[in-house]
């Protein structure tokens, strides 16, 4: 079979979020399952683009309501990241630096989506299924239905992973030209609550709709920023499949990226390396139990949070706090006035940096997630795989991948995303960490936990073969 994944992300070619990580990695294990695998993203103006290989492969134009934009499908040659990886060049809409915050990312979306079914349609095999992701790409089940420019694409099978689905995509009326011709009675399929929303029109025009995690999908059907009764409405086509990670790039014992290596035989002299490196470089404490935030510092990460977390918890325990991310202007402002107040006890690096990502899974004691919103997370999986023990909240992926220490367990668990809530599950840490013998135990036991893609990427392949005629 040959599979399209169409994405906006994909590691190591852009990344914001978690996305860019599933897209880096299932086609990557698909691979390796006998299908062939490609990845289609946009051309951005980054250092992987500017020093990969590439070979351009295709030039047409495409039509946005009255402009006309040429195009270029550019192959990467080099490095090899383990499938086809395909880039939509379009001067000055999609060659940018950032892959979203753009006044016109609605019209960014559609050129993207357009360019790749017009190519698409000029190949001498077509996918035998293309694989959408997020809003950003889901009008192309749609298109590739009901449009007159791509109807010879109808037959090809379609499936839409939902990643989140806080992030819709809507778009007002008044763009409404910027897609090809179509019979006007199917409207219907683009409309959500009086607008254009490509989320829910892919959910209504895919041929299977999957979210990723079981409990989320379960969720979603209570509360999916106004599309709980669409989802429910098309559960039958609908699945939950747990994500999985990249064992290979994510790996203590290979890595890079981190400051010494290990593996489970000798994971407390290696932790400690790296936890020695967080230390210095930040000037903490490494004879106290460390805790760490990585992620978007938003609401849904629960990340306003962490302000109040941070002064309660230094004010009545003796931790060190590290925190990695940027997101809210607010939230980054009130975590940098920390800095100095709890000099020694905590430090704060507002942006992101991978290197850095993989150097605090590998150090930290324990890895804080009070999200509001958690679809699947990868980071407890990261967290799992280096050693460092998750304290999440009961919420999507998060309870699907993580049992607390009461349960005979292994992380810290919490069912509300609360200052109490947090702090007492910091708490519980810290009593935890005192018992050296259980700590230890735990953390060899987490890093033999398989959360790798193989089985998750089985689930996607069933899925394929239950399509194909």
């Amino acid at each position: 079979m040959n599979i399209f994944h169409i994405s906006f992300e994909c590691y190591p070619i852009a990344k914001v979020g978690g996305l860019a990580d599933v897209v880096g990695a299932l086609p990557k294990y698909q691979n390796k399952m006998e299908l062939t695998t490609s990845v289609i993203t946009p051309f951005y103006d980054n250092q992987f683009v500017k020093n990969s290989k590439r070979k351009t492969i295709y030039k047409s134009t495409i039509q946005l309501g009255e402009i006309t934009y040429p195009y270029r499908i550019e192959k990467i040659q080099s490095p090899d990241i383990g499938f086809n990886a395909y880039l939509v060049y379009i001067k000055d809409i999609l060659d940018r630096p950032n892959v979203y915050n753009y006044e016109d990312d609605a019209e960014r979306c559609i050129t993207f989506q357009l360019a790749v079914l017009d190519w698409i349609t000029a190949l001498e095999k077509v996918p035998d299924i293309v694989h959408c992701h997020d809003h950003h790409t889901a009008l192309i089940p749609f298109l590739m239905t009901h449009t007159n420019l791509y109807i010879n694409l109808r037959e090809i099978p379609t499936v839409l992973t939902i990643h989140n689905a806080q992030y819709q995509g809507q778009l007002s009326y008044d763009k409404l030209h910027y897609l090809p011709v179509f019979d006007r009675e199917k409207i219907g399929l683009l409309d959500w609550d009086n607008c254009i929303n490509p989320l829910a029109s892919g959910i209504k025009c895919a041929w299977r709709v999957t979210t990723v995690s079981p409990s989320y999908m379960e969720e979603l059907q209570e509360n999916a920023n106004g599309l709980e009764g669409l989802l429910r409405h098309e559960r039958k086509k609908c699945i939950g499949i747990l994500n999985g990670i990249d064992t290979h790039t994510w790996d203590p014992e290979t890595d890079s990226m981190i400051i010494s290596n290990y593996q489970k035989t000798n994971v407390v002299s290696g932790r400690q390396e790296n936890k020695k490196w967080i230390c210095n470089h930040f000037s903490l404490d490494i004879d106290k139990p460390l805790f760490g935030f990585i992620g978007r510092l938003v609401g849904e990460k629960g990340a306003d949070l962490l302000p109040d977390i941070i002064k309660e918890s230094l004010h009545t325990t003796d931790i060190n706090i590290i925190v990695l991310g940027s997101g809210n202007s607010e939230t980054e402002e009130q975590l940098q006035v920390l800095q100095e107040k709890y000099a020694g006890r905590y430090n704060v690096y507002i942006g992101y940096d991978e290197k850095l990502s993989h150097i605090i899974y590998a150090g930290v004691d324990f890895l804080l997630m009070p999200s509001r919103v958690e679809p699947c997370g990868l980071n407890q999986m990261y967290a799992l795989r280096y050693g460092a023990i998750p304290i999440i909240r009961r919420i999507g992926g998060l309870k699907d991948t993580v049992i607390d220490i009461g349960e005979e367990g292994f992380g810290i668990c919490h069912n509300n995303a609360s200052v109490q809530d947090v702090c007492h599950a910091i708490e519980r840490a810290i009593t935890l960490y005192n018992d050296q013998k259980k700590y230890k135990e735990i953390q060899k036991q987490i890093m033999k936990i398989d959360h790798s893609w193989d089985r998750s990427a089985h689930q996607y392949i069933d899925i394929y073969e239950s399509l194909r005629p």
